[in-house]
């Protein structure tokens, strides 16, 4: 249960700082968030497609796809909490993953479009705005990523071999 607490509460935040950017005049945009030095400037993007804007031009595509991976990934989510066994890094990337696609998930039904608001102001990524929904999807891939090297190494090293000095060995 906690997992869906947590898993709602950041679809929540995100919702809650896409509607505050939203509710502002499209005139305060772009402005530099205040205390980051100019690091972050904060926008108030309509994306009407993928990453982009990819495939704008068809909404049937950019409505569906994501429905469809949100759908599989919040399948996955629910029986993974359902199960006794699963290891925490599991549970985290998908908990993040679901919370970010569901984020935009609604945003592409519910408004027509993603919202996007921030840009870190770092060399080669200037030009990228985005949500937080889209720093939980990357966080989640990031981690299950990780996770899933981090069996596979453990799992093809030879017996007596410890490869992690913080795992006991069984």
């Amino acid at each position: 249960m906690k997992w869906l607490g947590f898993t709602a509460g950041l679809f929540g935040i995100d919702f809650l700082m896409k509607e505050g950017v939203e509710a502002q005049k499209p005139e305060n945009f772009p402005h530099d968030m205040d205390g980051t030095k100019g690091k972050i400037r904060l926008y108030r993007n309509h994306n009407k497609g993928f990453c982009f804007g990819f495939l704008q031009e068809n909404q049937t595509i950019v409505k569906q796809l994501p429905l469809v991976f949100t759908s599989a990934c919040a399948g996955a989510f629910i029986w993974l909490l359902s199960r006794k066994e699963g290891r925490l890094s599991e549970r985290l990337s998908l908990s993040l993953i679901t919370a970010g696609a569901l984020s935009n998930l609604y945003d592409r039904l519910k408004r027509g479009y993603v919202v996007d608001y921030f840009s870190i102001r770092i060399r080669g990524l200037e030009k990228v705005v985005f949500n937080l929904g889209d720093i939980f999807i990357f966080a989640g891939s990031i981690v299950l990523a990780l996770s899933d090297l981090a069996g596979g190494i453990r799992n093809h090293s030879p017996r007596g071999v410890r490869r992690w000095p913080w795992k006991k060995q069984h």
